[in-house]
Formats: C-alpha cells, sequence, structure tokens
C-alpha cells in the first residue's frame, strides 16, 4: 500500500474525459475504441457514486470508512471557505470503485531525453499522457509503442473532468485514496479543484505546476488550522520523506538533463554516462530508505524508474517554485492569485513560460 501511494502521487490527474470528445491528432492517434473506454469508464464511476450522506446514513457502511467522509466533507467545507476554491458538486459523493486505482496512464519518453511523448484532443489540448480505466488496456498500448521509447504504466487516484461534469454530479471521493493519511487527502482534493480554476490546453507542466502548488500550500493551512497533533506530527515524517526523495529525483533529472544535451558524446558514451546516474539514483535511494528506518515507500517507483517517469514527476514540480512566488506577491491572496495565473493561461504559451521564469526564484527547493 505504501509504495502505490506513493508512487501515485507523480502522476496525479490522469485522463480527462474531455479527450473522448473529439477525435485524436497526435502521432499515436486514438481510434474509437479509446474513446468508447473513456467515455464507459468514466460513465461507470459515476453510476457507483452515491452522496456522501447516503453513505453515512447507511448501516452497511463500515465503521472505519465513516469517519475518512466526514472528514472528507470538513476539507470540501475549508477548500471554500479558506482556499478560495470552487463550491460545486465535486467532492460531495463517494464511489468504491473495487480496484487500486480510478485510471492507469500510459507515459513514454525517448532513451535520451525527458521529454514526454504526447497525445493531442481537439477539446483537451495536448497532455503528456494517455489514461486508461482498465489495467490491462494500458498494459497492451504500452507494449504497443515503439520499442525506441521507455514507458511506464503509473495507478492514478483520481482524475479531474475540469467541472464539465458538476451538471452530472461532479467529481466522486473514491476508495482510491480515501484511506490515505489525512494530509494526502486534502492536498489530492485541493489539487483536483484547482484544476477546475484555471486549464491552459497544451500545457500539462503548467497546469499541474499550479495545481500542484495548491495542493501544497492548500494542505500546509489545513494541516497546520485542522488537523490533530497526532496527524500532524504523522504527516510531518511521511511529508519530509517525499520532499527529500524529490529533491534526489530532481538532482537526476538534472544529470541526466546535462548527458542528454552533451552534443559531444556519441551514442555508447551517452548510453554509459546514463547508466552511471541511473546507477547513483538507485546508490542514493538505498540510503535514504536506511536512514528512514527501511521505510519501502518509494521502492516500487525506483524499482522501474526511467527516462519516463522521471520526466513524468517533473511535470508536477517544474513551475511550482514560480506559483509559490506568485501566490506570495499576491500577498496570499487566493482570489487575486487565481486572477494572477488565468491571465498567464491567456497568454500565448512561450509568453507564459517566460513570465514563470521570471517568476523562480534563483535558488528553489525541487
Amino acid at each position: 500500500m505504501a509504495g502505490r501511494r506513493a508512487a501515485a502521487w507523480f502522476a496525479m490527474p490522469a485522463v480527462l474525459l474531455l479527450a473522448a470528445l473529439g477525435s485524436g491528432c497526435a502521432s499515436h492517434a486514438p481510434g474509437p475504441t479509446y474513446y468508447w473506454q473513456s467515455v464507459t469508464g468514466h460513465l461507470r464511476l459515476m453510476a457507483a457514486a452515491r452522496p456522501i450522506d447516503d453513505w453515512l446514513s447507511d448501516p452497511a457502511t463500515p465503521q472505519t470508512l465513516r469517519p475518512k467522509l466526514e472528514r472528507v466533507r470538513e476539507m470540501r467545507r475549508f477548500a471554500v471557505q479558506e482556499l478560495g476554491l470552487p463550491d460545486n458538486a465535486s467532492y460531495h459523493r463517494y464511489a468504491d470503485l473495487g480496484r487500486r486505482a480510478a485510471v492507469f496512464n500510459v507515459v513514454a519518453a525517448p532513451a535520451f531525453s525527458l521529454q514526454l511523448e504526447q497525445w493531442c484532443f481537439p477539446v483537451a489540448g495536448c497532455v503528456t499522457y494517455r489514461g486508461y480505466f482498465d489495467e490491462a488496456a494500458a498494459r497492451a498500448f504500452a507494449a504497443s509503442l515503439p520499442a525506441g521509447l521507455e514507458v511506464q504504466v503509473q495507478p492514478v487516484p483520481a482524475y479531474s473532468t475540469l467541472g464539465w461534469m458538476n451538471w452530472a454530479g461532479g467529481d466522486p471521493v473514491l476508495n482510491t485514496f480515501i484511506h490515505y493519511p489525512e494530509g494526502e487527502v486534502a492536498r489530492l482534493l485541493f489539487h483536483e479543484l484547482a484544476h477546475q480554476v484555471v486549464y491552459a490546453a497544451d500545457d500539462t507542466p503548467f497546469n499541474e505546476s499550479f495545481a500542484t502548488a495548491v495542493e501544497r500550500l492548500g494542505g500546509e493551512r489545513w494541516m497546520a488550522t485542522r488537523a490533530s497533533e497526532t496527524a500532524r506530527a504523522e504527516y510531518a515524517s511521511f511529508d519530509a520523506r517525499r520532499r527529500e526523495f524529490r529533491a534526489l529525483t530532481g538532482d537526476i533529472r538534472r544529470q541526466l538533463q546535462q548527458v542528454y544535451a552533451d552534443a559531444s558524446l556519441d551514442e555508447a558514451q551517452r548510453g554509459s554516462r546514463k547508466a552511471t546516474v541511473m546507477a547513483s539514483l538507485r546508490d542514493r535511494y538505498a540510503a535514504l530508505r536506511a536512514r528512514w528506518g527501511g521505510w519501502p515507500g518509494y521502492d516500487a517507483w525506483i524499482a522501474q524508474a526511467n527516462n519516463a517517469g522521471l520526466a513524468s514527476q517533473g511535470t508536477y514540480d517544474e513551475w511550482v517554485p514560480a506559483f509559490l512566488a506568485l501566490h506570495q506577491q499576491q500577498g496570499g491572496d487566493w482570489s487575486r492569485f487565481y486572477d494572477a495565473v488565468r491571465q498567464l493561461a491567456r497568454q500565448p504559451k512561450a509568453d507564459r513560460h517566460a513570465a514563470l521564469r521570471g517568476l523562480t526564484p534563483s535558488t528553489t527547493e525541487r
């Protein structure tokens, strides 16, 4: 459980239902079967959801689930009242999907690049993952990709429909994350609701970094003002491990980028240096794990570490320091912050990224 939980945070919101609203336009263009599984998978998920109040009034609801659902209701109110996130139908219902993930994302990158493959859709734009509701289908698609790509299939606990499905009940709370540590549940809810505030087509790093900044700031405020002393202490240890792991993988990404950008290397030399960097990742993780008392939370991630996984993780980190700086620049006022982010989202992508670079502190925690 710990390994799946940790790995999931590098692959947060997954397949968008919007991807099923038009025909694909990428080199790996989806066909009718893909759209059919997107639509039917989401409809089955929505059909499984019932209002949280119904679950709490149902005598058959497990006693272990009840306090979790009550806590989610408090988090949902907090998201509106304290963080200015949308007050709508999302996350007022709960569904038990009977599986370990909401969807399974396929991500891919070349052997000597941290540039993720993209799949494009007329409504949602281009995204750097392709999501499936069925794990076997995801693995079959991953196996069909060209041999020169490094591929991962990532279990994802939740995804956002960007508010487009609020008329039908909104995105539900799921069994795939309800039993996470309190701070993780809060962060996930805040992250997914942030996607309903701002979405820039064709810019996954912008969208995910913005949502990650909201989850981080909101999660810190929740834990400081709403969590018990015990929950805060337990979560502090969990989050400290995550920060150390994020710093490690961020450093590995920077080293790999230097290797891949070095035009003086031939393919054999580049492969050798890449292998050295990846061996360093495993060795340094082993040292971290020992210092954590053998906590195995990232073992599964390390076991399959490759360009696709590292690049996918970077998608969620790339612009976070810039968004944190922007939030501070706006005096911590959430409404002003969201307005400033909307203004960025309306700019051409190159101008948007230039503005984010200008906001990024010269020395940042990764």
